[in-house]
């Protein structure tokens, strides 16, 4: 497999409007085990989101741009309620079979819409923190640098965009470790198009530009940080 440049052809499965409905249920269902092993999320608390929510005076207010299923803002909401912080957390994807599915996700202080990232800027919402979760990878070259500076107007401190890392391991580890979760889904194919399609460090940091900076805090994974600009 030739890893030595992003694979911008492909698209993923699930990204059809006409897939199975049932796989397309069962892998936003999974993502939440998947998400919890592979995404680093406990990690980039620890590191970057716990002392954004203890320096504010007030509840903070978090939105997860393409929440999907909703197993990203559940995660955290458990961590940050651990640590003692209320927050208000946002969940938007335009997609209504993902909106769907979070909508049936019980965590408290969430709110999931079905809406992308211009419609929450054109109602004139705000938030302390925005993030998203393998989103980046999603986008064509031309659209990446909108989006950034989209989630940048939404946010008052920070944007965390956490992706993928292209590489032979990464691909190789994936391929065989998610076999036990994948039947029934779109798990397999997906996340090795996904890891096709994904940038390396210096791809991405050149993609976003000089207001962005690009780092590696978990295995595999690539965080994106820029300042808010609301």
């Amino acid at each position: 497999m030739d890893l030595s440049r992003r694979d911008e052809q492909l698209r993923e499965l699930m990204d059809d409007p006409h897939c199975n409905p049932q796989r397309l249920h069962a892998t936003l269902r999974r993502f939440a085990l998947v998400n919890r092993m592979v995404s680093g999320w406990g990690t980039i608390y620890r590191l970057r989101i716990r002392d954004l929510l203890s320096e504010l005076p007030r509840p903070a207010r978090v939105l997860d741009i393409g929440s999907g299923g909703g197993d990203v803002i559940a995660q955290l909401a458990r961590l940050a309620a651990r640590d003692g912080f209320t927050v208000e957390w946002t969940g938007a994807d335009p997609d209504r079979r993902a909106h769907d599915v979070a909508s049936r996700a019980a965590v408290p202080h969430a709110t999931f819409r079905c809406a992308d990232a211009e419609t929450l800027l054109a109602e004139g919402q705000r938030y302390d923190l925005v993030i998203s979760n393998h989103l980046l990878h999603h986008l064509e070259a031309s659209e990446l640098k909108d989006f950034a500076a989209t989630s940048q107007r939404l946010a008052r401190i920070a944007v965390l965009h956490n992706d993928i890392c292209r590489s032979r391991l990464a691909y190789a580890l994936y391929s065989v470790g998610i076999s036990p979760f994948a039947p029934g889904t779109f798990l397999r194919v997906d996340g090795l198009r996904s890891i096709r399609r994904s940038y390396r460090t210096a791809e991405l940091s050149s993609a976003l530009g000089p207001d962005w900076s690009v780092s590696s805090p978990v295995a595999f994974r690539l965080l994106a940080e820029g300042p808010g600009r609301a």
